[in-house]
């Protein structure tokens, strides 16, 4: 089966096409903190059809809104994480919708450790939960993923450029990542 956006997101990363048009988010985490990416882009351990990111943090590290937006859903009574797929459910998360309709999803978080709620206005850089180990995890990491939607509501997943200390870019995997203070 075809994975939508695959090869475009890998020419993108790579730099082989450039892209000056899409939003750029800063890390999801405070300005002058660094953490590692350990897993990029359809990468082959989890993200096989998933245009996401994943951020090694300790648990109880602080993760950030990485754009401004409404907060459209959380969960945080997650329990429960671990290495099977069965354990997925129990991811706690927040889902931040921004102005363009596009959302931004957090995931993994700690149990009842999220400061917004659903409806609330965050602004970029606002810290809005801990990170955590919920769900299905091999680790404690956060899970950084932004998608919109078409015309027809075909869910649409978006790699995201970040503000980085060498200029805005695609960002990738088994890199240490610093949140610059801009």
């Amino acid at each position: 089966m075809k994975i939508p956006q695959r090869k475009e997101t890998k020419l993108l990363v790579k730099g082989k096409i450039v892209d000056t048009t899409s939003y750029v988010y800063d890390f999801p985490y405070p300005k002058g903190k660094s953490y590692w990416l350990v897993q990029d882009y359809f990468t082959h351990l989890t993200h096989k059809r998933r245009a996401a990111l994943d951020f090694r943090m300790p648990i109880g590290s602080t993760v950030c809104a990485a754009r401004e937006g409404v907060v459209y859903k959380t969960r945080q009574d997650g329990t429960k994480g671990g290495f099977q797929r069965s354990d997925r459910p129990f991811a706690n998360y927040v889902i931040i919708e921004h102005v363009d309709g596009s959302r931004a999803g957090y995931w993994h978080l700690r149990r009842n450790s999220i400061f917004v709620n659903a409806g609330d206005s965050v602004l970029k850089g606002e810290p809005i939960a801990l990170s955590g180990n919920t769900g299905f995890t091999f680790f404690p990491h956060l899970h950084f993923i932004v998608w919109s939607f078409d015309k027809d509501k075909n869910f649409l997943q978006q790699p995201t450029r970040f503000r980085t200390q060498k200029g805005n870019r695609y960002i990738k995997a088994v890199h240490k990542y610093k949140n610059p203070a801009i």
